[in-house]
């Protein structure tokens, strides 16, 4: 019986044990299949990043002035090496030899990497060698064939012209990603996106030929094309060094526009550094410690820096007296040194005083005098109306990093005597931008345009043709002052620069020039008021006169080489300068590279017969690549949609191209016509709703995006 029931006991535990095991293999198989199978792939599969090529940044004209070149890195893996030692029997310094030879690198160096306790007392598993080496090193590190020796690539920002045009394009970190100018402003646009590659590995983790499970390809990024021309950027550039030496200043800067569209041709600024290797010139900027060194390396002072704009102000003033009628050209104007306000008295810079004068008269001898009339005439709520149309004190919205909106005193704060100064360039503070795009109103007859440094974002499709992916539109505001008075104001700037100058005599007859330069001094930040040996001497020029292609703002901070004045300082810069943009406005190269390309949104020809789409495609001003001969259009490349150059090639039906048929391209509509805007949407079978009339000022889609055919697209226009 005892037997029997112990028997019994048995087979319940057994089979208590059994099903026990059954529910557990159940629950493994049912419900952590997946997890145990991700763990188990783990073993055997290996994931690893391929990194998307960063988009190149180049001048108007195509060259290249931000690419990325491939460089490598070694990383340790310090246990599998230390394994690959015990099971080579190999002597570790044998090891350690070997990479220092190969790698350029000390014994000491290489030990220190190979230490798995590094200099901070912590554990480590793994430790970078070396980086950013040419692939010659990196094959003889290879040739080692040392297990746990990680060798990768790691691209690297390569700026080919050095110093050049340094502050605008900044710089990029360690991961290739935008620091500060054009890298970070459109870093989103340059950086791509990375794909990745799922392979099988052996037990040593060493990827197996031929057993690739899945692959991402990378998205690489958009080129950025620059307003920038390469050619006035280098003549600027020695401009400015040679003010910089000769002046022996803190700093100079200098801006080239085109006034009419908000081109920036030109942006420099010295002194400057390598982005290459920037971390190696920060010693040479002021500062107290390292980082504000760095900082004032990196900072644009032509965007970033503010200060009081002296003379060069003097335009703004005279432009409202003009526009609003409260002075004309033979009015007349007495100085005689200053001007009382209670006790105090405030000079002109020509403390003799310069008698009596007509309108013209006080803008070329610089007449604080004649400007504290002006401002008196006009009254603080007037001319802080127009300091509000030339949106002094705002942002320009320029599309580069740090940019500074001044301080402009309020008409409730403003006394007699800020009045006064705020009329001849005191008081009020700008940025050089800022004052780039006042000026430019002047030029251009009236119309405040948002300066911009993009000109447009690109990619090449696979056939090798150019994609327009966007362009930049400025913000262009209404005339703020009429052409009259801008034609006036131009003519005076002429006699302007002209007197006493020599300018006119230097450029000859046919070169209308028209200026303003300006002295100001510098507000002392410890002991507050004017500094007396701290001033900044700069110009405003545009030319030519009747019709202004190019304007120019050149700014000279703390000239220490004997005077200090604008005309003497920042003159013989600006001749420097304009003699070398005279001739090249005057050649073909200028002419080719100013000459308007236009642009064609590629029709849509799939479903299309072949001869169908030759004669589209020949009355849209494209060329033709036809891959597989046969009677319709399967595919085609780049999509249609897509924004191209005249004669840019479209290639149909190419074997080892897909895509899908419903799918298209969204254009970029803003700043076409209504009819311009809908012929482009019907013929790509885009839906659509129009808001107000005018040009096309916003989409609801944004161009480039690939989108379904029948997408139903709301435009805004004004």
């Amino acid at each position: 019986m005892y037997s029997r029931e112990r028997a019994l006991y048995s087979s319940i535990i057994i089979c208590i044990i059994f099903l026990a095991l059954i529910g557990r293999l159940t629950y493994i198989m049912i419900y952590k299949n997946k997890e145990y199978k991700h763990m188990a792939q783990g073993q055997w599969n290996s994931q690893v990043t391929v990194e998307a090529d960063r988009g190149d940044i180049k001048d108007r004209s195509g060259s290249i002035l931000a690419t990325s070149i491939d460089v490598y890195r070694v990383d340790l893996d310090l246990k599998a090496i230390d394994t690959y030692i015990t099971d080579e029997e190999i002597a570790k310094d044998k090891v350690v030899e070997s990479l220092a030879t190969a790698s350029g690198l000390t014994i000491d160096e290489v030990n220190k990497k190979l230490n798995p306790i590094n200099e901070e007392g912590i554990e480590v598993k793994t430790s970078t060698l070396i980086t950013g080496i040419e692939k010659e090193v990196a094959d003889k590190i290879k040739a080692l064939d040392i297990y746990g020796v990680i060798i990768s690539i790691n691209p690297k920002r390569y700026y080919p012209n050095n110093n050049f045009l340094a502050h605008v394009l900044g710089g990029v970190n360690s991961d290739n990603v935008g620091l500060n100018g054009v890298e970070l402003e459109y870093n989103a646009q340059l950086k791509g996106l990375a794909g990745y590659k799922i392979a099988e590995v052996d037990g040593s983790l060493k990827e197996l030929p031929f057993q690739t499970i899945k692959y991402a390809s990378p998205v690489n990024g958009n080129d950025v094309t620059l307003t920038i021309d390469e050619n006035i950027q280098l003549m600027a550039e020695k401009a400015a060094e040679k003010g910089f030496e000769d002046n022996k200043a803190k700093e100079v800067s200098i801006i080239v526009m085109n006034p009419n569209n908000g081109e920036i041709l030109a942006m420099v600024n010295k002194p400057d550094f390598n982005p290459n290797n920037p971390y190696e010139e920060y010693e040479k900027f002021d500062g107290e410690n390292d980082f504000e060194k760095l900082q004032n390396m990196f900072r644009n002072s032509a965007i970033s820096n503010n200060f009081e704009p002296g003379s060069t102000f003097k335009n703004i003033t005279m432009a409202a007296a003009i526009e609003e009628g409260v002075a004309h050209e033979n009015d007349t104007f007495y100085c005689d040194g200053g001007v009382k306000f209670g006790s105090t008295t405030i000079k002109c810079w020509n403390t003799a005083g310069h008698g009596t004068q007509t309108l013209p008269q006080i803008l070329q001898n610089s007449c604080n005098v004649g400007f504290m009339e002006l401002g008196s005439r006009l009254g603080s709520a007037k001319l802080r109306e127009y300091i509000d149309k030339f949106e002094f004190g705002k942002l320009t919205k320029i599309d580069l990093p740090g940019e500074s909106e001044g301080i402009i005193k309020s008409v409730s704060d403003m006394s007699e005597m800020d009045l006064a100064t705020i009329s001849f360039g005191q008081t009020n503070t700008v940025s050089s931008i800022q004052l780039m795009r006042a000026f430019n109103a002047i030029a251009n007859g009236g119309t405040l345009i948002q300066p911009h440094m993009m000109k447009e974002i690109s990619h090449e499709a696979s056939n090798g043709t150019k994609v327009i992916d966007e362009q930049f539109n400025p913000i262009i505001e209404k005339s703020i002052i009429s052409e009259a008075t801008t034609a006036t104001l131009r003519d005076y700037l002429e006699r302007t620069i002209n007197q006493g100058q020599e300018i006119g005599a230097f450029m000859g007859k046919d070169r209308r020039v028209g200026g303003k330069t300006g002295t100001a001094q510098k507000v002392d930040p410890i002991l507050g008021g004017y500094s007396a040996d701290k001033y900044i001497a700069s110009v405003v020029a545009l030319y030519p006169v009747e019709n202004p292609q190019v304007t120019i703002f050149i700014k000279v901070e703390d000239p220490s080489a004997g005077n200090y004045y604008g005309g003497p300082v920042t003159t013989p810069i600006l001749k420097s300068l304009l003699s070398e943009i005279f001739t090249y406005m005057d050649s073909q190269v200028y002419t080719e590279r100013y000459s308007y390309k236009n642009k064609v949104v590629v029709p849509e020809l799939r479903g299309k017969s072949v001869n169908e789409a030759k004669k589209i495609l020949e009355n849209s001003k494209l060329n033709i690549d036809i891959g597989k001969d046969t009677s319709k259009v399967t595919n085609m490349e780049p999509y249609p949609g897509s924004l191209v150059e005249e004669n840019a090639v479209i290639s149909l039906n190419v074997d080892d191209y897909k895509n899908d048929i419903d799918k298209l391209i969204m254009p970029d509509l803003k700043g076409k016509t209504l009819e311009e805007a809908t012929n482009i949407l019907n013929s790509l079978e885009i839906t659509y709703k129009t808001n107000g009339s005018g040009v096309v000022e916003s989409q609801d889609v944004i161009a480039g995006k690939l989108i379904e055919k029948g997408t139903k697209v709301k435009l805004d226009l004004k």
